[in-house]
């Protein structure tokens, strides 16, 4: 029975693999995704095919696939979301916004969160005191380390890290709301 059911794989796979692998690729940014979903694919086809019988196993393929890459969104969706503005552990109880500013924008949605999220920052910025917001700026923004700003400034590195740390903290309380509005959305 089993060797039955791996032929049907096998069949499906041939009958249905470019067809489907094209119509992932139209759906995602690159061929690795693509064919990382393509084999998510194949992978839940077999787990299937062992528990029950598939009656129109096209339809079937592109329902899967069609999910997968909706969770893949999703996904990095989420993932805008994941980093801290901090790189201290302790702190990571605010919302993240890095991965907003290093990603490109592919959609308008994308476009228009980042837009939304580079002007709600440069107000909470323009709120901070200048030696904060400056160290904030250089260090999250330019990345330049401290060790170096403070060669610049002439200030004391754990001075440049205490208001680093002032600002940040300024900045999740006042990014909070927008984060959460993003979340929902």
């Amino acid at each position: 029975m089993p060797e039955e059911k791996n032929k049907h794989i096998i069949q499906t796979i041939k009958e249905y693999g470019k067809g489907l692998l094209g119509f992932i690729r139209r759906r995602v940014k690159n061929d690795a995704d693509a064919e990382d979903i393509l084999q998510d694919v194949w992978y839940q086809l077999s787990a299937v095919v062992n528990a029950e019988p598939i009656e129109q196993t096209g339809a079937w393929l592109y329902r899967v696939a069609t999910n997968k890459i909706i969770d893949k969104n999703r996904k990095k969706t989420e993932e805008l979301f994941d980093l801290n503005l901090s790189d201290d552990e302790d702190e990571g109880d605010g919302p993240d916004f890095r991965a907003i500013l290093l990603t490109e924008g592919t959609t308008p949605e994308t476009e228009y969160i980042r837009n939304l999220f580079w002007e709600q920052l440069f107000f909470a910025l323009d709120e901070l005191p200048e030696d904060q917001k400056q160290v904030f700026i250089w260090q999250e923004l330019d990345g330049i380390p401290f060790g170096e700003i403070a060669k610049r400034t002439g200030e004391n590195v754990q001075t440049l890290v205490s208001r680093k740390r002032y600002a940040v903290l300024h900045l999740r309380n006042r990014l909070k709301q927008l984060y959460e509005e993003l979340m929902e959305y």
